[in-house]
């Protein structure tokens, strides 16, 4: 597996390893390490969004007047950020790619959805596109970034994978259903299902420490989503955006929005197949 790592990674895992086997074995010593260590590689996973959302929530309790607006700053975090991730080999470029993917799909989403009024950026940004200020499309690359780094992180192999065309043609479906149920009949619970016949005998097994563990797609899918409906949540609070019902003062995020990340979750693992084609399982691995 630690080819599948940055340089960076593979020492750090090196390291971690000489650590880790050091410790007393046994049934509870393994389960607390394993839970340890899948906490640690979920938050290195969860870097690029962890340390935007850390700074959304930091410059919303404390903002100093220093002639830049917070959307501006934002902006040129991501870019620093972003920047620095390729450059200490922390991200590869394959990755980068599918992250600017993001970026450029969640704008165009941006400029549609703030024009029909779904929801608003309340600040001023110097550096926007049709009223959406630039630092918008990261917010997409951070769920991007996360995807793409998690498969590598955690050696994701899968059962029954469906044919990655049959995911495309669904996430296309999604992609357009975003825009169209505006106009037309919202087509999500059509897509709901789509997603349940695709994905519903699959499973993915993934390796934290000694073992591999395995989860159904659609609960992974659920759990990802869930974590980015609570951190939609801290943003919305902190004013990076906020919907129609939290103009006269901040409001818990709609929990129909749970549903819209989960459909977003498809575009985001097809999104990802064009770095890490989905690799079968092939049974019980050894322990490191």
């Amino acid at each position: 597996m630690a080819n599948r790592f940055t340089s960076v990674e593979a020492a750090i895992d090196e390291a971690a390893h000489g650590v880790l086997a050091r410790l007393p074995r046994g049934r509870l010593a393994d389960g607390l390490v394993e839970f340890l260590v899948f906490g640690l590689k979920q938050a290195w996973a969860c870097l690029f969004g962890g340390l935007m959302l850390g700074m959304i929530l930091l410059t919303r309790l404390w903002w100093p007047d220093i002639g830049i607006h917070r959307y501006d700053f934002w902006f040129l975090a991501a870019l620093a950020i972003q920047l620095g991730m390729i450059l200490f080999r922390l991200e590869t470029l394959d990755e980068a790619r599918v992250i600017l993917i993001f970026h450029i799909v969640g704008t165009g989403m941006e400029i549609f959805k703030t024009a029909v009024g779904s929801w608003v950026y309340p600040d001023e940004a110097l550096f926007r596109i049709a009223g959406v200020p630039l630092f918008s499309g990261f917010m997409y690359a951070c769920v991007g970034s996360y995807m793409a780094r998690i498969q590598r992180i955690f050696d994701i192999t899968f059962t029954r994978y469906p044919p990655v065309w049959m995911t495309a043609a669904v996430a296309v479906a999604i992609y357009v259903n975003f825009f169209t149920h505006h106009y037309i009949h919202d087509f999500r619970w059509f897509l709901f299902a789509a997603i349940v016949l695709l994905y519903g005998r699959s499973w993915m097994h993934y390796r934290v420490f000694r073992f591999r563990h395995r989860m159904p797609m659609l609960l992974a899918f659920l759990l990802v989503a869930l974590f980015i409906w609570i951190a939609e949540n801290i943003a919305t609070w902190s004013r990076a955006w906020i919907y129609p019902d939290q103009a006269d003062g901040w409001a818990l995020v709609s929990w129909s929005k749970l549903g819209s990340w989960y459909l977003l979750m498809m575009i985001s693992v097809v999104l990802v197949t064009l770095v890490h084609r989905p690799r079968p399982y092939e049974g019980v691995e050894t322990a490191r």
